[in-house]
């Protein structure tokens, strides 16, 4: 039965109704770690009245995670995470059934867990491994998922799996080098982060559920919060990648320790990656700041191109930048750019970089061309700090 006092503002809605909110208190969702990113969605999933909700987490409660884990209190500290997400989500809804595993999703137990006839999974993992474990799995049981990643102040949301659509390997064919992309404890994590994309996958998840139209399958929406910004990218299925018929892929990439940073033991922030090259789907080159001094020296003169704000090009740039623009207007400069030769990207530290790379390629620059500095001008600034002008 649904509550209709409850949930009157959803069935008042002409697409939704009593038959839509029925849908929702039928539909099963698994939501992958209970931190950052699973916080927003549980609230939002169990306050919207999905009727049975799973968590799975072996983490437990710290308090430094309490600046952006909304799901948790500082009565909670020390308990498990999956232990206090089910207390607080039937806190908010004593009618929804919460089903909670203290594990550590693996290649042992994946298949398990995710043939409990869940109709969606939404990540909110912390380490890049594990998605690729999820991505495997829910193309081996035909389950759609809602991605989610954040990094200091930006995240990324998307949706895969959807009928038919573009999955995880299609826009991300290899991980990148195991400690190219520094956890949210090494990085820092703005604390209300999680909560916009966390609602953005929430809200891709319920319109999923209620038969809507998912407008982020094929879509890789980046949100920018120092500049407020959304920038899509379109993404397509590779018809060319071999199905997935195993897990041993995934099960290589989740034993590899080097990935896990820190002796974490849970899923609880989202992390953004970078699309990786590989050669069949190049998308661009990352390049290592000893990698970018070598071939400077052998005579490589790349064109440079900071995408940070005008504000941080101005406290420190490198001396040989060619050009600086944003990495969201990076579209208004394309006629400044030189029609052939290598572009060396970078911003802060890698990550608004390979989003204007990806940019550009959508704008039509070849790919082979575009080069992503890892660790921007901070691994500059480090390695070479002789060419940096203050």
């Amino acid at each position: 039965m649904v509550d209709l006092e409850r949930h009157a503002r959803h069935v008042s809605l002409p697409n939704v109704g009593v038959q839509g909110q029925q849908k929702l208190s039928f539909s099963r969702v698994l939501i992958i770690g209970a931190g950052g990113l699973g916080s927003p969605v549980a609230l939002y999933l169990a306050a919207a009245g999905i009727g049975h909700i799973g968590i799975i987490d072996n983490d437990d409660v710290d308090l430094s995670n309490l600046q952006r884990q909304i799901l948790h209190s500082t009565q909670s500290v020390g308990d498990a995470k999956v232990t206090s997400a089910q207390r607080r989500l039937n806190e908010l809804d004593p009618n929804i059934k919460v089903t909670v595993l203290n594990a550590r999703l693996n290649p042992a137990n994946v298949l398990d867990v995710f043939s409990m006839g869940w109709d969606l999974i939404v990540d909110g993992t912390d380490n890049i491994p594990t998605r690729y474990l999820v991505d495997d799995a829910c193309s081996l049981l035909n389950i759609p998922w809602v991605y989610g990643s954040i990094y200091q102040f930006e995240g990324q949301v998307t949706v895969f799996g959807h009928d038919d659509g573009p999955m995880y390997r299609d826009l991300f064919p290899e991980a990148p080098p195991a400690g190219a992309v520094p956890s949210c404890a090494e990085a820092g994590v703005f604390g209300v982060l999680p909560g916009v994309i966390g609602m953005l996958q929430a809200t891709e998840a319920i319109k999923l559920l209620l038969g809507f139209e998912v407008s982020l399958s094929g879509t890789l929406l980046i949100y920018d919060a120092l500049a407020m910004s959304f920038t899509e990218l379109k993404f397509k299925k590779d018809e060319s990648r071999s199905p997935v018929n195993d897990l041993s892929a995934s099960s290589s990439l989740f034993h590899q320790d080097e990935w896990c940073a820190l002796p974490k033991k849970g899923v609880a922030d989202g992390e953004v990656e970078k699309p990786a090259a590989s050669d069949d789907n190049i998308m661009f080159h990352h390049i290592s700041m000893v990698e970018t001094l070598q071939r400077k020296q052998e005579g490589w003169a790349p064109f440079v191109l900071d995408v940070r704000s005008d504000g941080e090009y101005a406290q420190m740039h490198v001396a040989s930048c060619n050009l600086q623009i944003p990495h969201g207007e990076v579209l208004s400069v394309l006629n400044e750019l030189p029609s052939s030769g290598d572009i060396l990207l970078h911003c802060k530290s890698g990550m608004r970089s390979q989003m204007a790379a990806m940019t550009l390629i959508q704008a039509g620059i070849e790919a082979s061309r575009l080069y992503n500095l890892d660790g921007g001008i901070m691994a500059w600034h480090a390695a070479a700090p002789s060419e940096i002008v203050h």
